[in-house]
């Protein structure tokens, strides 16, 4: 779910994932329609149950990487969003893992 933010974005994100000890590193497809790719940390607990996961991801049109952050609760993630022009929102889901 994509909050504070235009229609038109891709609300199922497919993924893969590769984590050793706390750095994890991996591809999706994008809220803009487009693969991505990231490394990054987790560093948990942050509160509680909830980890922090950050990191740099390629493949968005605002720039060639950006800085990743997701707070993260048993499948549960929320993550800022930034529009190109100026506006700002956050992305909430749910992550499935096989």
């Amino acid at each position: 779910m994509h909050i504070g933010l235009s229609d038109g974005y891709n609300t199922v994100h497919p993924h893969a994932r590769c984590t050793l000890d706390n750095v994890m590193f991996g591809t999706y497809y994008n809220s803009e329609h487009r693969v991505s790719t990231y490394v990054g940390k987790t560093f948990y607990p942050v509160d509680g149950d909830w980890t922090l996961e950050y990191g740099l991801v390629t493949g968005y049109k605002s720039a060639d990487v950006i800085p990743l952050f997701r707070y993260v609760n048993d499948g549960w993630y929320v993550a800022p969003a930034y529009e190109v022009g100026g506006k700002y929102g956050a992305v909430i889901g749910w992550e499935y893992k096989f």
